[in-house]
């Protein structure tokens, strides 16, 4: 940075009329208000990048709800507003996608794990998704807990047999209830896989608490 103070002393008799009057140029330590303002912008454009670039490498690996990737852009150095730009943007580039992933979890907890409506969304909450859209998709489930469920406890019964009937009972219920399924649905499937059970012939006295 240059600066310029008026002359104390007297012009040389070579001096142009238009030098008259200034002292020789100092440098003052330190940027100016603009180069500041420069630097500024820039550590905020890279901290922008890092969160953005640290964004993508999440999504990479998982879909997110935007509660999620929310979360993960306040965990940097970025503001607010940059925040919801980025969010925005995403969402708009189809990267944040809750409608995707509520669809990628209904296939992975109901159809694959076989949990029941109510498993399925405790999962979609607990990922922070919109309650309208939760509503939504849980209407679009097929009505089959109570096949789903029966089908689940004639498989986990074949695991029991060593048990007596109220061991085998008890565990079936707790098993399917943290499933999510109704306790009517529950109720009735336990009852489907006991009587099979006796059907088979498999049946035992030892009592297992």
């Amino acid at each position: 940075m240059v600066h310029f103070e008026p002359s104390r002393g007297k012009t040389d008799a070579g001096s142009s009329a238009g030098r008259e009057g200034l002292a020789p140029v100092t440098y003052l330590p330190g940027a100016s208000p603009a180069d500041q303002a420069d630097d500024a912008e820039d550590e905020a454009a890279e901290e922008r990048e890092h969160a953005e670039k640290l964004l993508l490498q999440r999504l990479r690996g998982r879909s997110l709800s935007i509660v999620e990737a929310q979360k993960l852009l306040r965990s940097t150095e970025i503001d607010e507003e940059s925040v919801q730009d980025i969010l925005e943007r995403f969402t708009e580039l189809h990267y944040l996608d809750e409608e995707k992933l509520a669809d990628q979890i209904m296939h992975s907890h109901h159809e694959r794990k076989g949990l029941g409506r109510s498993g399925v969304g405790a999962e979609m909450r607990q990922r922070g998704l919109d309650a309208e859209l939760i509503a939504e998709k849980l209407e679009e489930m097929p009505d089959d807990e109570a096949e789903r469920a029966t089908e689940l406890a004639l498989k986990r019964v074949q695991q029991l047999d060593r048990f007596d009937d109220a061991t085998i009972d008890r565990r079936l219920t707790g098993f399917l209830m943290r499933k999510g399924y109704a306790s009517s649905v529950v109720r009735d499937a336990v009852k489907a896989a006991l009587a099979s059970r006796r059907g088979s012939g498999r049946t035992s006295t030892v009592r297992f608490r």
